[in-house]
């Protein structure tokens, strides 16, 4: 009988929204546990498809680099079903292609921190929009984490202009 790792998440109802995405055993600081994939697109597909996605919540999409996001709405895996925290136990790393090719870069959700089994996994989206952050912007993007440190939204703060 072959000797099977036990795995490092489940994906079951979330308390911070909908899905969410587990550990069933800890999982120590800088493990890599999943990779985000979807379909590779290109930014002006992303808003042709989703138009109007600043006004949804849609938080299915990745951007990848300048060229590509991810769509994990087409061949997606349970990495998309991990939620959003203003204080993550995980972050997303990108690793770009040793030759450069746009189209093989890599995201990849990593423990920021020791996470105890039965820990809902979460990382900072970092959301930017161009647009003004308006009321009702910030309730569409609302957090949900629960965290002392929330900031209720999971937009991200607009940088200073110099001036």
């Amino acid at each position: 009988m072959a000797n099977r790792a036990k795995p490092l998440f489940e994906t079951r109802r979330s308390p911070i929204h909908g899905n969410g995405v587990f550990a069933v055993r800890d999982i120590p600081k800088g493990t890599r546990i999943i990779e985000y994939t979807g379909e590779l697109i290109s930014h002006k597909k992303a808003d042709r498809l989703y138009e109007g996605g600043s006004e949804t919540g849609h938080t299915f999409l990745f951007t990848l680099n300048d060229t590509y996001i991810i769509d994990a709405n087409v061949g997606g895996n349970d990495a998309r079903w991990i939620n959003h925290s203003c204080a993550p136990n995980c972050e997303a790393v990108t690793e770009d292609d040793e030759d450069e090719d746009p189209a093989k870069d890599h995201v990849f959700i990593e423990a920021i921190r020791d996470i105890r089994a039965g820990e809902e996994l979460s990382y900072n989206y970092g959301i930017t929009l161009e647009e003004k952050h308006t009321r009702r912007l910030k309730q569409v993007w609302a957090c949900r984490c629960g965290s002392p440190k929330c900031t209720g939204t999971m937009l991200q703060p607009k940088k200073k202009k110099k001036g």
